[in-house]
């Protein structure tokens, strides 16, 4: 089998992902646009040829990349990043070269405009929040006369929370359209109070999840726009409301041989037209993992190792590798932040001293993910909800 990577060497994840594919027997072909000496070693053994293109932007030079490792090694079965930011081109390049096991150019902006997102949540009849692809400020006040203040927008097709605005009067509203990208289509949506949650699978070619776990995160627009300490937590049990909520959204948007992060909000109130307090409805698909080091934390989490269990689904379409024992001991598994700009009560080396045991990972983020992810950061593993909120407490005390 002919894997291309795309990106290999960034997140570091990648770097785990291209070795379980290794150890599968997958031909592991890298491309990206820095030196083969500043790959990782790790990295390195796991890739059967690495080839350097002057800007992975520059599509017809990532096309002539493949274009060799096709000539060299023959058919191409995979192209894939796992990463949002290149979700389109992979789709391009699977287009090109007739790739079949992945997203092609004709449905990719089904996972990647929101507003295309609503009719798959609907007919996984799911509740989603109401909607407007606000192009006038006319329009938007019609949509607003309707669903009233607050509403939030965001670029249609957008990552993370960039450029995500929160619109509580008609000030707020005339300030967006006067400051707004032009060349960028916006959405605007009714606001929901609710708590962000997350189902993130791996599902098999039959759309059958072979893997399932679940995130706890505040609202990410908050955190960047307001620079607030950043927590978040892989669930220790998922909740069965949650799980079929996922499961129908899977069916619905037809997803196949991925690794995925669908994120819904848990209602906090009774909403009209939306459910009761405690449902779930549609918020965003991602059909990559989730970012930063969530994929540790899944393993953390469920004792497992969710590379491997991928690699073992893009090589068999089933798990091989990994014992996914129901009986094996599951824990909350906590990322815990903080940033360089405020004062916390308690030192690092205090940190480390009472929960030393308990963290797994510690380190200093890349500037590149700090306005999501805060500036530095503490993953550490709990048996109790109780436990988990402790630490988290004493991480963000402020003077």
């Amino acid at each position: 089998m002919n894997f291309v990577y795309i990106s290999p060497q960034f997140p570091k994840t990648n770097w785990e992902f291209c070795d379980r594919l290794k150890k599968n027997g997958v031909n592991v072909l890298g491309i990206a646009d820095i030196e083969y000496d500043q790959l990782d070693e790790k990295l390195k053994n796991a890739l059967t040829e690495y080839y350097k293109v002057s800007s992975l932007e520059n599509y017809d030079d990532v096309l002539k990349a493949i274009g060799f490792f096709t000539h060299k090694y023959g058919k191409i079965d995979w192209i894939e990043s796992n990463n949002e930011y290149w979700l389109a081109n992979d789709a391009r390049l699977r287009t090109d070269f007739n790739v079949v096991t992945g997203i092609k150019s004709d449905k990719i902006n089904n996972i990647k405009e929101k507003s295309k997102m609503k009719k798959f949540y609907k007919k996984a009849e799911i509740p989603a929040a109401a909607y407007s692809l606000v192009t006038t400020l006319a329009k938007a006040k019609k949509f607003i006369k309707e669903v009233g203040y607050p509403v939030i927008t965001k670029p249609d097709n957008g990552v993370g929370a960039s450029d995500t605005h929160k619109i509580q009067n008609e000030e707020e509203l005339k300030e967006f359209f006067e400051t707004k990208n032009k060349d960028i289509k916006y959405i605007m949506e009714q606001f929901v109070d609710g708590d962000l949650v997350s189902y993130d699978a791996i599902i098999n070619s039959k759309g059958e999840p072979v893997f399932e776990t679940g995130i706890f995160e505040p609202t990410i627009m908050d955190i960047v726009n307001e620079g607030l300490d950043v927590f978040y937590y892989v669930e220790k049990e998922m909740p069965e409301k949650l799980l079929e909520a996922g499961r129908k959204t899977v069916k619905a948007f037809g997803v196949k041989s991925r690794f995925i992060h669908l994120e819904f909000f848990k209602l906090k109130n009774d909403v009209e037209g939306l459910g009761k307090k405690g449902d779930y409805i549609g918020l965003e698909t991602n059909m990559r993992p989730a970012g930063g080091y969530t994929p540790d934390m899944y393993n953390y989490a469920n004792n497992t190792d969710v590379y491997q269990i991928w690699a073992d689904m893009v090589a068999f379409d089933e798990i091989r590798n990994v014992n996914l024992n129901d009986d094996l001991e599951k824990n909350y598994c906590i990322y815990v932040s903080r940033r360089d700009n405020h004062n916390y009560v308690h030192s690092h080396d205090e940190i480390k001293q009472k929960y030393g045991q308990s963290i797994v990972m510690d380190e200093r983020m890349p500037d590149i993910f700090s306005g999501a992810m805060g500036n530095y950061m503490y993953t550490a593993i709990f048996k109790t909800e109780e436990e988990m909120e402790e630490f988290k407490k004493m991480v963000h005390e402020k003077r």
